[in-house]
Formats: structure tokens, C-alpha cells, sequence
């Protein structure tokens, strides 16, 4: 386990190191570590300052938000499939990406609570909103996991017209602009303030699974077996959906509305290491992080002289992945 892990954190150093060094101005790996050695170590080493400001100021931070926001997203897609009981959960299924758009986009162009409300707490707020009103429509049709994903479906696709009429009637043409390319995803405005916000709800969502490892192997059984092991059923929902919420909030407020990765990663992950949890959430987390930063690379390289939104790149690449893992799934059943 140890190993693999070990193996699994080299994996994502190696990828940040490419995410950093790769790009329009392309950066030696050794002057990427000496820009690095600069700022966290006072190393002296001489550097062109405009190669510097690239690696620490743009790329750095930029593959670090990447990073955790994958590792988020993959981690909620893991609780939720585990909580639902479905395999079809995630956050941008049940509505609750649509909702945390919808929250800081409010903030964004009707500046609502401006001030007093930042983009992550308006994200916050509307993937809360969009989670009750999910669970309100679950719990008048029957609440069964595949009634909960149709709601969230019907939730989302809710949320998602909200917000482009908001976006139609409010906003600017400029603004409007920058506000769709930001919902298809995009890590172009992150810097080091998003990943002092992005790192720590990582860190504490991945402690936070880790903590009900065995109430979410017990749910694999349902609802009574697990209440039958001695699991509060109703406080560690409520305490894992608030941590989804969280999460999934504070990744929107940061790059947008991302999908497949929270669906397609643990699925991924599962097929690895196998359904324990104790397992599959790191393994899920290292999973989703690696993927997204190499989907960042990629979307700063396959089009010469343009970034595409990064959500279209994980789609693009989740797809067929998902398509694949379902197919081998009907091979071995």
C-alpha cells in the first residue's frame, strides 16, 4: 500500500513538473526546479526573471489547483457512488456542479451579497440549494438511487438554464463571454490565493473519507445493513453530502463546472485497486489530480497559440474512457 502510494505521489510530481515546464514558453526542467529552489528555499541560483514569474507566478499554481480540484471531484464522485449506492453519481449528475455555477455566477454579474458573500460562499450556497432540491424531489418520487440521479439530472438541467439566463439577460457581452468559457472549465485566472483555499478543502475531504471508510464499505449492503453494524445512517450522510457540497463548491468557484472526472476516476480507481475504500479513495484522489493535470497540458498544447476550456478536454477524454469501463464491466460480468 505504502509503495504504491509512494509510486502514485512520484506520478503526480512528474506530471506537475511537465504541467510547469510545458507550455507556450517551454522551461527546462532544471531552471523549473531552481525557480522553485528560489522561492521555497532561498537558493540564489540566477535566473531570466521572466522564466521565473512563469514557473512560481502562472504554472506552478495553476497545476496545483488542477491538482486538487481533481483529486476533489474524484473523491465526491467515490462518496456519492458509495452513498447511492449507483454508479452513475457525481456532482455534475446530481445537479450540485449546476448548482454551485448558478451560485457564483450570482455573484459574479447580479452582485448578489457583493461584499458579503465571496464567489466560493456563492457557490457554496447554490450547490447546497441544488442538493435539497434534488433530495426534495428524490424524497416525493420513492428516493431510490436511480430516481435520485434522475432528479439530478432534471435538477441540473434546471440550474444550467438558470444560469444561462442570467448570463443572457444580465450580463455584457464581454462578460458574458468570460463567464461560459469559465463554466466549461478553465484554470487560466487561478493563482496562489485559489491554492490556499483549494489544498486545505482537498486535504480535509480527503481526511473526512478516509474517517467513514467503514460506513462506506458498509453501504456496498444498503442502508440497513450498514445501520445494522452500528453505523449512524443519517449523520454520516449528512456529514459526507455537506462534504461533497463543500468541495464541489469551492472546485466551481475556482475552474468551473468539470465533468466525467468525479464519474469516470473512482470507476477507474475500482477497477485497480479494487471496491475497499480504505484503497480507493486515495488511490481515487492520486487518480483524479494526475488527470487533471495532464488534461491541463493538454488543453494548453493541442491547439498552437490557444487554451482550450478544460472541461471540454476531460470530456473529450472521459467519454470514451467511461464507455470502455463499461464494456469491460459487461465483459467480466
Amino acid at each position: 500500500m505504502l509503495a504504491a502510494l509512494a509510486m502514485a505521489a512520484g506520478l503526480l510530481a512528474a506530471m506537475v513538473s511537465l504541467a510547469v515546464s510545458i507550455g507556450e514558453v517551454s522551461i527546462p526542467l532544471p531552471t523549473t526546479a531552481k525557480a522553485v529552489a528560489n522561492r521555497l528555499f532561498g537558493a540564489e541560483f540566477v535566473l531570466s526573471r521572466i522564466h521565473e514569474g512563469i514557473v512560481w507566478d502562472y504554472r506552478l499554481s495553476r497545476a496545483l489547483v488542477a491538482a486538487c480540484a481533481g483529486a476533489s471531484l474524484a473523491l465526491c464522485g467515490a462518496m456519492l457512488q458509495a452513498l447511492l449506492r449507483n454508479p452513475l453519481a457525481e456532482p455534475y449528475v446530481l445537479g450540485i456542479s449546476a448548482g454551485a455555477s448558478t451560485g457564483a455566477v450570482c455573484v459574479m454579474i447580479l452582485g448578489f451579497g457583493y461584499g458579503a458573500v465571496s464567489l466560493s460562499g456563492g457557490a457554496f450556497i447554490g450547490a447546497v440549494l441544488a442538493f435539497l432540491l434534488v433530495g426534495i424531489l428524490a424524497a416525493g418520487v420513492g428516493g431510490t438511487s436511480e430516481r435520485i440521479i434522475l432528479c439530478g439530472i432534471a435538477g441540473s438541467q434546471l440550474f444550467n438554464a438558470l444560469t444561462s439566463y442570467i448570463v443572457t439577460t444580465s450580463a455584457n457581452a464581454e462578460q458574458a463571454r468570460g463567464v461560459l468559457f469559465w463554466l466549461l472549465g478553465s484554470l487560466s485566472g487561478v493563482r496562489w490565493v485559489d491554492v490556499y483555499l483549494a489544498a486545505p478543502v482537498c486535504l480535509v475531504g480527503l481526511l473526512v473519507c478516509l474517517a467513514h471508510v467503514r460506513a462506506l464499505d458498509s453501504f456496498a449492503f444498503g442502508t440497513d445493513a450498514a445501520a445494522s453494524l452500528g453505523i449512524s445512517v443519517r449523520r454520516v450522510q449528512i456529514v459526507l453530502l455537506a462534504t461533497t457540497a463543500a468541495m464541489t463548491a469551492s472546485v466551481v468557484s475556482m475552474v468551473g463546472s468539470i465533468g466525467f472526472v468525479g464519474l469516470v476516476i473512482p470507476h477507474a480507481a475500482r477497477f485497480i485497486v479494487g471496491p475497499g475504500h480504505a484503497r480507493l479513495l486515495p488511490a481515487a484522489a492520486f487518480g483524479g489530480a494526475i488527470f487533471m493535470v495532464g488534461a491541463d497540458i493538454i488543453s494548453r498544447i493541442i491547439i498552437p497559440q490557444q487554451v482550450l476550456p478544460i472541461g471540454v478536454v476531460t470530456a473529450l477524454f472521459g467519454a470514451p474512457a467511461f464507455a470502455l469501463i463499461l464494456y469491460r464491466a459487461r465483459r467480466t460480468a
